[in-house]
């Protein structure tokens, strides 16, 4: 593989028939890094992954790979190599010349010698563990592997950046998940500069060394997935990135009360009077309803990946879900009471 590269996205702005895309967003991508972009439909994410290919061009602002201004460079010039969720894998070439088509289309004095190619084709073979398909052709592939042979044509020409839209949208869920590991495992072995956009955040979760999150063209938080998980900077973050229970409080010094109850969580400094406390499902305690911050009427009990989750009715009309390892099944129209045990404080 070639050198991995730095990014740097500068003051990035991009408006699409007077709609604005992306908003002065900027965004350091480090070296051999796996960077994920998530964020709903219509956050930017593609588009900023185009702009960084060269595919379009932002009306402001500059994208920098390495110390070199990319921003005008036409994309065949920028050595970037792409996977998007739709293979388009050339169907009358077989795998092996689907893998070698980037470097046999260079002009004659960039082209590697034929040997060269036969060897490179066959080390990514390897590196994807589909050693023995070369003669195949995409018809005979299953879908999980036609996106390998796709990643393994992106890698083909030594990219200087990987870059994957959605590149498992089109999979069912168990080839989704092993694809995910293998991508890991791959990165780990390439060391690539790579950037993968996604909206399914245990994807990005699971798979980053950073996670982006976008929202309306601008970009919300960066961190580890710890750090985006544990600290989230706003309640965008926070209900993007799982199940949330949102609730009315007021906030005094540092204290947060609900319903007059005072609760565990502290509120950021500055901020008081009404706020909004937000808890995930398993930060709330069943308890009796005189002793408790809610209050409702359960409305349904269901175990899931080992855990019961119990859908209450709350007086104020919302239903949240809680999720326990030692509740058993609650019958519907009960009346219990939920603690705060933890969650996030802000403003909206």
């Amino acid at each position: 593989m070639g050198p991995s590269t730095a990014i740097r996205v500068e003051g990035l702005s991009k408006t699409f028939d007077t709609a604005a895309v992306l908003h002065d967003l900027s965004l350091d991508v480090r070296a051999g890094e796996l960077l994920a972009l998530l964020g709903p439909s219509g956050s930017g994410k593609t588009t900023l992954l185009r702009i960084i290919a060269g595919l379009d061009f932002p009306d402001r602002g500059r994208i920098i790979f390495g110390a070199d201004d990319a921003t005008r460079v036409p994309v065949q010039e920028r050595a970037v190599g792409f996977v998007f969720q739709h293979y388009a894998l050339f169907k009358h070439m077989s795998v092996a010349e689907n893998i070698a088509y980037g470097l046999n289309a260079r002009k004659r004095a960039d082209r590697p010698a034929k040997a060269e190619i036969k060897r490179r084709v066959g080390d990514l073979l390897d590196l994807i563990k589909l050693s023995g398909f070369a003669d195949r052709y995409p018809s005979q592939l299953s879908g999980g592997q036609r996106q390998r042979i796709a990643l393994a044509r992106a890698l083909a020409v030594e990219p200087r950046v990987l870059l994957l839209d959605e590149p498992f949208g089109a999979l069912d869920a168990q080839v989704r998940k092993d694809l995910r590991r293998w991508l890991r495992e791959i990165h780990d072995r390439t060391g690539q500069t790579t950037i993968f956009v996604t909206h399914d955040q245990d994807e990005a979760l699971e798979l980053s060394d950073r996670v982006a999150v976008l929202s309306k063209g601008r970009l919300e938080q960066i961190g580890t997935p710890d750090e985006v998980q544990e600290n989230p900077v706003s309640s965008t973050v926070l209900k993007f990135l799982g199940d949330t229970i949102e609730v009315e409080a007021i906030a005094q010094g540092s204290e947060v009360r609900v319903n007059g109850r005072l609760t565990p969580v502290k509120a950021p400094p500055g901020l008081v009077g009404p706020v909004k406390l937000y808890a995930r499902p398993w930060q709330l305690q069943f308890a009796e309803p005189d002793q408790a911050h809610l209050e409702g009427h359960v409305r349904s009990s269901y175990r899931s990946q080992g855990r019961q989750r119990i859908e209450v009715d709350r007086s104020e009309g919302k239903t949240v879900v809680v999720e326990a390892s030692d509740t058993h099944r609650l019958a519907a129209g009960r009346k219990v009471g939920l603690t705060i045990n933890a969650g996030y404080v802000f403003k909206d």
